[in-house]
């Protein structure tokens, strides 16, 4: 049975990290790739075989991953250091602060399979408090893209940045939401849907997800504002501001604990700007079950259903 016509086609974000950095690697020679036995998870394996002097395998040790990316970008080079979301944020912490933020070097961290991507392993492989790990870090921009486009411009943008950028990639399939030839801009979001009654701002493989959950509302006659914000740091405080301003009421959606990420980074603005309700969708501040992580996502409140629930009950509150 051949599937319905308007089903979205879903990319795997990899994918276009891979194209990309293949890419701008063929027009300059100073761009690597460091990964921690992770050739096949990041699939790195094209980019080995056209640069093969140009990727360094250091084995399952991050820490050293970082140290040798710092290095090499100490050398003049552009590092991409590439691994398990999990293991590069989670074990290399104090390389990444020391390394990379304190010491100001040019390294380009690509955290993959984030989030609850890798859920069927269970909580030691969920990645679900990087954001809140790099975030509170000066001199690294936190990216999450939404899709493939966004990802694939935010890689050419990270090439040319001269500082540190974490960049959080998932495996789970998303569908184009941005246009072809957009233009990544840190600190700026991308307002996927206007609205006048609540503001739902996500990034990541939320982002698709707070965009179905509008459409929802709209048969209930709210109206419901969609702001794809990829960059964590620094947040778009100016949307965030108009949100609240002129909507009245903001739920934040991530793949993350509601603890020091996406929804942490939007009260920040908003206590300090224009209070108003909030609700912070994400992982209550546990260790997140066994699961595939659509199954996840939605047993936390963050299917299209559960997101549109929330922000219903949300207005409730305004009112």
């Amino acid at each position: 049975m051949n599937a319905p016509t308007d089903t979205p086609k879903l990319h795997d974000c990899r994918d276009a990290f891979v194209e990309t950095l293949e890419a701008l690697a063929a027009e300059d020679e100073t761009i690597v790739a460091v990964v921690n036995d992770s050739v096949g998870s990041s699939k790195l394996g094209g980019f080995r075989d056209k640069f093969p002097d140009r990727l360094v395998n250091v084995g399952i040790a991050e820490q050293n991953m970082v140290g040798v990316g710092a290095g090499l970008a100490n050398g003049g080079m552009i590092p991409f250091v590439t691994g398990a979301a999990p293991f590069l944020t989670g074990r290399a912490l104090e390389q990444i602060k020391a390394d990379v933020a304190y010491s100001e070097t040019n390294v380009k961290l690509v955290g993959i399979s984030s989030g609850l991507a890798y859920g069927n392993l269970g909580a030691t492989h969920h990645s679900i408090e990087d954001f809140a790990w790099i975030r509170a870090l000066p001199n690294i921009v936190v990216v999450a893209p939404a899709d493939r486009i966004e990802t694939a411009a935010a890689v050419a943008w990270a090439a040319e940045y001269e500082g540190g950028v974490f960049l959080r990639l998932s495996r789970v399939g998303v569908p184009d939401l941005l246009p072809e030839g957009h233009v990544f801009v840190p600190g700026k979001a991308n307002s996927l849907r206007d609205g006048s009654d609540v503001t739902l701002i996500a990034n990541g493989v939320l982002s698709h997800r707070a965009l179905a959950a509008a459409a929802l509302l709209d048969t209930k006659g709210i109206s419901a504002r969609v702001l794809n914000m990829a960059t964590v740091r620094p947040t778009d405080a100016d949307a965030i501001i108009s949100a609240a301003n002129e909507t009245g009421a903001i739920v934040t959606c991530e793949e993350h604990t509601i603890f020091g990420g996406l929804g942490s980074a939007v009260a920040e603005v908003v206590v300090q700007n224009a209070p108003v309700p909030m609700t912070v969708l994400g992982v209550p501040g546990e260790f997140a079950p066994t699961g595939s992580a659509n199954f996840l996502l939605d047993h936390y409140g963050m299917s299209p259903e559960g997101i549109a629930a929330s922000a219903e009950a949300l207005i409730t509150r305004k009112s």
